[in-house]
């Protein structure tokens, strides 16, 4: 079994040129070379295969964060094709009407580019604002940041890894003080609405929690990862049930990014399944001693799943 993870699926827009999105066109390429190369495994097939434990052939697609692309471009197309997909939500969308900081950080990069943004961000951030743990690595990271595709991945691992949560929200928010005046409208684009969410559900879509608020888990203490899990499924469930399919996806993903003691609350929490990202099939020991850690490849692993 093959898991394949989304992000961005849309269109090119001349007004955000440094956008990091798999165009439309490349998606519907994709899903064409899955079904003759591997074929998609039913969502029944797929039900069947966590309650046995045991791993069937085929591709699953997966899709994080919630945008309204999910609605616009990917649903129609899997709707055409008569397949399904999961769907992971962080949920403060819902709760607060704000753009997560994670994506504040996309459509800082995605109008202006790594290397404006970061400028900036050398003028805002002093080391102590970072991680005591991240402060070597942040020094090291400068010295070879030549390019633009260097630029964005330090501007990314800055606000994401390297600073303290203390600063983060504040740096970002003077980031779009100067580049986004007046952002607070575009949340209500950005993310599937309710109404679209219980549409797609209808129709045989999967929906499941990616926490609050996109937070790296492995820097949180028990008690608000324990909040992150707990209240994400609790605004999840509110739009559509959970009683089928209970499940989670790390953000960010990657070993580094949780703990045993987020396996172990998802748990307690009885989700039946949660998925990492890890470059490796779904098999029979993974779904019998890792159910909480499951692979996931990235769409740009296989072919026409790469940004243009």
């Amino acid at each position: 079994m093959k898991v394949i993870m989304y992000h961005y699926v849309r269109p090119f827009n001349c007004d955000e040129p440094y956008w990091r999105a798999l165009l439309v066109d490349d998606f519907i390429r994709q899903l064409d070379y899955f079904e003759k190369k591997f074929g998609f495994i039913s969502k029944e097939d797929f039900i069947l295969s966590m309650q046995k434990k045991r791993a069937v052939k085929g591709i699953v697609l997966t899709f994080d964060d919630g945008f309204s692309d999910h609605y616009k471009y990917v649903f129609p197309e899997l709707i055409k094709r008569k397949i399904w997909g999961i769907f992971y939500i962080p949920t403060l969308p819902y709760m607060g009407n704000k753009i997560l900081d994670v994506h504040r950080i996309h459509l800082l990069l995605g109008r202006y580019g790594g290397k404006r943004i970061a400028d900036s961000l050398n003028n805002l951030v002093n080391t102590n604002m970072l991680s005591y743990s991240h402060i070597s690595e942040f020094h090291t990271f400068q010295s070879y940041k030549k390019n633009y595709d260097n630029d964005t991945d330090y501007v990314k691992r800055l606000l994401n890894y390297f600073i303290s949560y203390k600063y983060k929200t504040k740096i970002i928010d003077q980031l779009m003080s100067i580049y986004y005046p007046n952002s607070e409208h575009l949340c209500k684009y950005f993310y599937m609405k309710r109404n679209e969410i219980k549409e797609m559900y209808k129709a045989g879509m999967v929906f499941g929690s990616h926490t609050v608020n996109h937070p790296v888990m492995s820097k949180l203490s028990l008690e608000m990862q324990k909040y992150e899990v707990d209240e994400s499924f609790k605004i999840v469930d509110s739009i559509v049930p959970t009683s089928e399919l209970k499940t989670f996806c790390y953000p960010y993903g990657g070993f580094h990014s949780f703990t045993n003691e987020t396996e172990k609350l998802l748990i307690s929490a009885n989700c039946d399944f949660s998925f990492n990202v890890e470059s490796k099939n779904v098999n029979n020991k993974y779904l019998k001693d890792r159910i909480q850690a499951l692979p996931r490849f990235n769409c740009n692993e296989f072919p026409y799943g790469s940004c243009r």
